[in-house]
């Protein structure tokens, strides 16, 4: 990052507003929207179905761009990144999680979890000892030669965590993480973010629609209507 956040704020995001156009018509998902993200805070971001939740995600990992206001991270104004900029930074600093794994089917789990250090500058060596040291958080050591296919939905998604985290990002953004697992399974991710949260300070940006998974950050924030609130919108 260029500068250590201020007063611990990690993530600033001020007066933004993101508009899509669909033909002549505008459609307003986020509006003069205002969020502050600390240093090793775990924060859950929950909202009704198209309330903008993906979107606001999108913008502080620098997927997408806001239609107008600031989006600083650890003081780089990534609303004012080129493209080419913005891939560079990504890369140092953001970690995806998604709701569906998006695993390579053809790579094995180490394969998979190296991919982002594909575009580091690492030996060979040095980036099978990441994967090594990211499977082994995820508890899939044993698991390193499998494919997609042969895990299980549990098993995938930890993949999708290792690979998240094999680069040390400074913030894990994780979109619907347990949507697509049951309950039981849902709560070991869970324990596993809680952990990556506790253990080693990761900064982590959960999307969820389940109470349950959000009582597992320690903050939620509530979108509706293109705002956020502290409180749940009746």
């Amino acid at each position: 990052m260029s500068t250590a956040p201020r007063n611990g704020v990690l993530v600033h995001i001020e007066g933004v507003d993101k508009t899509f156009r669909r033909g002549s018509e505008e459609i307003h998902v986020l509006s003069n929207l205002n969020l502050e993200v600390k240093a090793g805070e775990f924060l859950a971001l929950m909202g009704p179905s198209g309330s903008g939740k993906s979107t606001l995600l999108n913008l502080i990992g620098g997927l997408d761009r806001a239609t107008r206001g600031t989006v600083s991270i650890g003081g780089d104004r990534v609303d004012q990144m080129s493209d080419r900029e913005l891939a560079g930074w990504r890369a140092r600093h953001i970690g995806f999680v998604f709701q569906f794994y998006n695993l390579l089917p053809v790579l094995t789990a180490e394969r998979n979890v190296e991919l982002p250090l594909l575009l580091t500058h690492l030996s060979k060596a040095e980036r099978r000892k990441h994967v090594e040291t990211a499977l082994h958080v995820v508890g899939l050591d044993h698991r390193t030669s499998a494919y997609p296919r042969t895990l299980s939905g549990g098993e995938q998604q930890r993949v999708g965590i290792a690979r998240a985290i094999v680069t040390d990002p400074t913030i894990l953004l994780c979109d619907e993480p347990t949507g697509d697992l049951d309950r039981k399974t849902g709560d070991e991710i869970l324990s596993l973010l809680q952990a990556l949260n506790r253990d080693q300070g990761k900064t982590i940006i959960m999307v969820t629609h389940d109470p349950h998974a959000s009582h597992r950050a320690s903050r939620t924030v509530y979108l509706n209507k293109g705002q956020l609130s502290a409180e749940a919108p009746e």
